[in-house]
């Protein structure tokens, strides 16, 4: 009970300290509950051998030649022979042997595609997560950073922050530090191959602190400090994937800066798209302010993903079609619908990538993964038509 009232009819709060042990006594037992969640005892995805061949980009009878002639490993199987879902890993060496992985060149420019809304609960970390590992899915290099101190895509990734990280493991030391001059000491790998992630915990709010001072002091360059860091790790990854903090803050500002492709999450609710549009007039006395002192950010595109969607809802229906005319092609055309699929994979510190199979019923799952796959299908897209050696490619299949 959060208060009491005395004989006398005044109200005896409780204290700040009292209310904190009691949180901190809860938070305990969610630390011990999630223990078991822990990133290091995750499995990559698996699939079968058709799921397989889609994903490679040849058929099952190639694989299963490559694996008789010895080019490939012989297949997974069980006790009683049956074969097993391939890994990322096994899936990443197929693409190497036919020749078929969809990095970049090297002289095409890595993405680096920030996710971003200054309003919490539109789906920010649930889009930036599923996001990095659709590509990985895909055979990509992705990096993911979280920005922001919340550490929600953190979470995502099985990591309890305050209890598995220190301020050392995250961007913290890079922004603080001038003399360090690579993100590498803070990149981990995940349990998604091809996927690197740079987790965050609250200790990198204080750097908002920190920043903004030495920027008050007249240290413009802060600024940059985000995008040289990305720059110094760029070269091995195609995709870079950047979680900022739900607020125009010191990182936000720097996310913008280091960023060439941005998407922005807008449920289609009235407070929702109102924070939108405060949002976008916002970023745009930004853009301008930034540009006016030289570190104006060169957006490759701009897309807006409708998230948390229920279509049951008359006004969500009525928001979306008016955001449909609105943003036009700036709108991905597939709308990322609330699903119960999410929210219990959220609640296992896990996303719907890396689930073996439905938590709620098989069509609920295939709904979901086609809202998810959808969505980043469109965005990979927008990303491969930022790079010459995609381009043609693109054009030549009509998707550009």
């Amino acid at each position: 009970m959060a208060a009491s009232l005395d004989i006398d009819g005044t109200q005896d709060l409780l204290s700040v300290a009292t209310l904190a042990q009691r949180t901190s006594s809860v938070l305990e037992r969610l630390r011990d509950s999630a223990r078991s969640a822990r990133a290091d005892d995750r499995r990559e995805p698996t699939f079968p051998i058709g799921k397989a061949a889609d994903l490679v980009g040849r058929t099952p009878a190639a694989i299963r030649d490559a694996e008789k002639d010895g080019r490939l490993p012989p297949p997974p199987r069980t006790e009683n022979n049956r074969r097993v879902g391939y890994t990322l890993a096994q899936l990443n060496d197929m693409r190497g042997l036919f020749g078929t992985r969809p990095w970049r060149a090297a002289d095409d420019p890595c993405c680096v595609v920030a996710v971003q809304n200054f309003k919490g609960g539109v789906g920010k970390s649930t889009l930036s997560v599923h996001l990095a590992q659709y590509l990985a899915i895909q055979g990509y290099r992705v990096a993911l950073i979280d920005c922001d101190s919340q550490a929600s895509a953190t979470t995502l990734f099985g990591y309890v922050p305050d209890l598995d990280l220190t301020e050392d493991d995250t961007l913290y030391p890079f922004l603080r530090q001038e003399e360090m001059t690579s993100l590498d000491y803070a990149l981990r790998k995940t349990h998604f191959d091809g996927l690197e992630l740079i987790p965050a915990n609250l200790r990198l709010f204080q750097s908002e602190y920190e920043i903004a001072a030495r920027m008050a002091r007249g240290q413009g360059g802060l600024i940059d400090r985000l995008a040289q860091g990305i720059a110094s790790i760029s070269d091995r990854f195609d995709v870079v994937v950047l979680d900022p903090p739900p607020a125009l803050g010191a990182i936000s500002l720097s996310v913008l800066r280091a960023a060439n492709a941005l998407v922005v999450p807008v449920p289609p609710t009235v407070m929702d798209f109102s924070s939108t549009a405060a949002f976008l007039a916002m970023l745009d006395e930004t853009i301008e302010t930034l540009a006016e002192r030289g570190f104006a950010p060169t957006l490759q595109f701009l897309r807006f993903v409708a998230s948390k969607v229920d279509e049951n809802k008359s006004m969500q229906k009525e928001l979306l079609n008016l955001m449909r005319t609105l943003f036009g092609h700036a709108l991905v055309r597939t709308p990322l619908k609330d699903s119960a699929e999410i929210d219990n994979a959220t609640a296992r510190l896990m996303t719907v990538y890396e689930l073996d199979g439905p938590v709620t019923s098989s069509a609920v799952r295939n709904r979901c993964l086609t809202y998810l796959d959808g969505v980043n299908a469109e965005i990979e897209l927008d990303i491969r038509a930022m790079w010459p050696s995609h381009l043609s490619r693109l054009r030549k299949e009509g998707l550009a």
